[in-house]
Parts: structure tokens; sequence; C-alpha cells
């Protein structure tokens, strides 16, 4: 694919400003031609930076499936994790916006990475680096994690302090990447941090908790779950005034939620978030009263596994909602399936996909001749609904706990397709970006992005 093509499906998608009118619109947009996907050197023993992958995923295009171009970091170590967009649909229309640039920060150094994708889609550059002594001197956080635009504003969730310690809070960054300060005014109530999302029309933020990243970064310690180091609220945000409204405790069926989806309809109150340890489900919407109702609705049942210190939770580690809000994907990263669910009604969640794909029940394929490692863990899914990419890398030292065979052999990413009428997934048995294969040795893959916005990248105003 010529670099000319690709811009001018950039260009379709942001012509009228960035992003599209209505999650209808997005749906329709153009077929993506290339996919950016980090990877990571951090806990592997190899002193490289960390960097952006370019992966071609055009199927004419000679280069279909391969790495196409790195952009490194300028620091070993920052273990780049979770980026997002400069702009997305909550700026459409603006015509001085465009999303143009990735923000791709360092989990462990709090460094962070403005890097331009439009100006050549194909080998993007970095543009401006924010120092992460910067971001702890002027507003005493660090540990970036979930990175939203807000109009021409940008959001980062930060999920500990100078020093590593909870609750942490939100980096507040204006449209040129300066530092505005914190975003939140009220930070009460919230124990630890990780993702959020925001729905602007009911005046909505939904936060969720991990841990402490002096807990959670050294690998996981089922002793520090009893003792309460680990998450198990969600947070309801008035957004307009920056402060939590109402905290609701999941108790011991919600241990550990991360990943929080709403609809992509900007009417809908309606909600998703992933528990992790506990490996369930909750779903979250507003009666006609106003009142907050929060229910489980999926449970994944834990398996006994010899060796295994307790029943083996699935560990839900990453949730997705289609763009017209009718199928729910997550990924069990222990047991290693990834699941689909239609959530037509979404108090009523059917199952209509499953796809084994490493694990550790022993029910992994083969891919290409390549045995899987690790698990599906980062999924991220088209526009249209139609192709979902999955890596298999959670956290260094958490792959180094359950998957040391990441460390040498590195991570990979697959092709999912998924049938958007009927419902159902299958593997793409020709499709296989082995990360293990890379130049400067075997690196693990997590987080991708797509150039022209994805299922969880996008919010309407």
């Amino acid at each position: 694919m010529e670099k000319e093509a690709v811009m001018e499906s950039v260009e379709i998608a942001c012509c009228t400003g960035p992003g599209y009118a209505s999650p209808a619109e997005a749906i329709k947009a153009p077929k993506e031609k290339v996919v950016y996907t980090i990877c990571i050197y951090t806990g592997t023993g190899i002193q490289q930076p960390d960097y952006l992958a370019t992966v071609d995923v055009d199927e004419e295009s000679p280069t279909f499936g391969k790495v196409i171009s790195r952009l490194e970091t300028t620091t070993i170590g920052d273990e780049l994790h979770h980026m997002g967009w400069n702009a997305c649909s909550s700026c459409h229309g603006d015509d001085s916006m465009s999303r143009k640039y990735l923000i791709v920060p360092g989990v462990r150094s709090s460094n962070f990475y403005i890097i331009d994708t439009a100006t050549d889609p194909r080998n993007p550059t970095l543009f401006k680096t924010i120092s992460g002594e910067e971001i702890k001197s002027k507003v005493n956080l660090s540990t970036p994690h979930t990175v939203h635009c807000l109009g021409s504003d940008i959001i980062v969730s930060m999920l500990g302090d100078a020093n590593g310690d909870g609750p942490g809070g939100f980096l507040h960054l204006n449209k040129d990447f300066e530092i505005i300060g914190r975003w939140e005014n009220d930070i009460t109530g919230m124990n630890f941090g990780y993702d959020f999302w925001y729905q602007p029309r009911h005046n909505m933020m939904v936060s969720s908790e991990w841990a402490s990243p002096n807990t959670f970064m050294p690998g996981f310690d089922l002793d520090d779950v009893a003792e309460n180091k680990y998450g198990r609220s969600i947070h309801f945000w008035d957004f307009k005034n920056r402060k939590i409204e109402q905290t609701v405790d999941l108790g011991a069926e919600g241990l550990i939620p991360l990943e929080v989806r709403f609809h992509h309809d900007p009417d809908s109150t309606h909600g998703f978030v992933g528990a992790t340890l506990s490996s369930n489900i909750f779903h979250w919407y507003k009666d006609n009263s106003g009142e907050t109702i929060v229910e489980k609705i999926i449970d994944v049942e834990p398996v006994n596994v010899e060796h295994f210190p307790v029943p083996m939770p699935g560990l839900i580690t990453d949730i997705l909602l289609s763009m017209d809000d009718r199928y729910l994907y997550f990924s069990n990263w222990l047991h290693g399936d990834l699941r689909q669910y239609d959530i037509s009604d979404p108090s009523n969640p059917k199952l209509t996909g499953q796809v084994w794909m490493g694990g550790l029940l022993g029910k992994a394929p083969i891919v290409e001749g390549i045995e899987i490692h690790g698990a599906p863990q980062m999924i991220q899914l088209s526009l249209d609904g139609a192709r979902l990419y999955v890596t298999t890398s959670l956290l260094s030292t958490w792959d180094n706990q359950f998957y040391p065979d990441i460390r040498d052999k590195g991570g990979q990413m697959f092709l999912v397709h998924c049938d958007v009428e009927k419902g159902g997934m299958h593997l793409d048995p020709g499709f296989l970006v082995d990360f293990g294969q890379e130049p400067k040795g075997p690196a693990r893959a997590h987080e991708t992005r797509y150039p022209g916005g994805d299922c969880s990248s996008d919010i309407w105003i």
C-alpha cells in the first residue's frame, strides 16, 4: 500500500475534523491499512528501548502481516503500556484539530512520547517528549495508564503519586501537550486508579481500580488481595465538577475491576466493567428515576489446575464493545480464551463466540507452525466490528510470573474474524505477527491502535 493511499483513508476519516459525526458513521469508515502496536523490551533482559511497531494489515500489500517500521523511545526501561489519540470524535467538526498524534506513555518511567502518525502513517516519527520527572515535580503523579482526548484537551489516568503510592489521579494536558495540572477537583473516596471513560451528555465519568504501582509492579502476590491492597470498587463522577459522586463496592465478586466501557451511543447510560481476579462482568445504567444500577451479568467459572495455588480464575484483562454496541468482547488471560457476547439486552448477555488461543489449560492451537506464547490479553476491534487484533503480553513482571516463555520467545499478534450479523468468531490461521523474530531480539506486544480510530478510543460529545 502506498503512502498516498493510506493518507487518503486518514483524510476521509478526518475531512470535517477528527473522528466521525456518530458511531453509525464510524462503522462506515475505510478499512484499516496499518495498525500501531506497542512493543516492549522492558523485563526481557535485552537492554534496548521499547518501541512502536507499525504493522501492515492490507491484504493486497506485499508486506501484509509484517512489521514495516519501528520507532524507538529515547529511554531504556519505559515499559510502554497504553496509548491514545490527541483527538477523536469528541472534537469532530473542529477543523483546527486532527487525529495526528499518538500519546504513548511509559508506565514505569512516566515519560510521555508524542508520536506523529499522520505525516507518514507507515513510518511514524517522534514529535515531542514529556519527562516523567517533570510530571512528578509539577503534579505529584506517576504511572500513566489510560489516555482520552477531551475536545482539544487530553486527560490521562495516573495510578500513583511520585513515590508510587495510591490513589494517583488524572493528568490534564492541553492540545500542545503542555501540563495544565491535575484534572480532578476532588478525589475523595478513591483508593486506587486505573481506567476511565466518560459520557458527557449525562455528566458521567466512571473510573476503576487496580492497585498502587508499588503493589502491582513487582508482580502478583495473592496475599496482597487478602490485605486489601487491590481494588474492588468503581467510581461514578460528576464529570462537569470533576469529583466523585458515588462509589460502588463490587464485593468479593468484583475483585480488581479494570477496563471500563460505556456504550458508544452518547445518549446511553449503559456501561460495563471487567472484574479481573474474580472474572466477572458487571453492567451499570441509570434507571428512569436517575438512580445508578450496577449488576453482575457474566461469571467465568474458575478451573482446578494441578500445582496452581487456588482454583484458576479466567483473569479478564481486557474488554471492549463493538461500535454498534451489540457485542461485548473480553479476554481470559489465564484460561486462554477470547469471548464474544450479544448484549442487545445488556442485562441478559448471550455467548455467541469463543476462541481458544494460548493459556494455561492446554487448549492452545498452532498458528503458522508457531506455538502461542501467553494468551489473549489486549484486544482491539475494527470500527466495522469485523476484525479483532489480539496480543499476548500483560505487564512484564506478570508475564514473567505466569508465562515465562514470553521473556525469551517474545509476544505475538493474531487476527480474529468476527461475524457481525449472526455472531461468532474464528482465528485467522494465516495471520501471525511473531515479535519473537524482531531484529534486536524477542519483544513483548501489548496495546494496538488504528489510525482512523477504533472501538476503545472515540467518545461523542
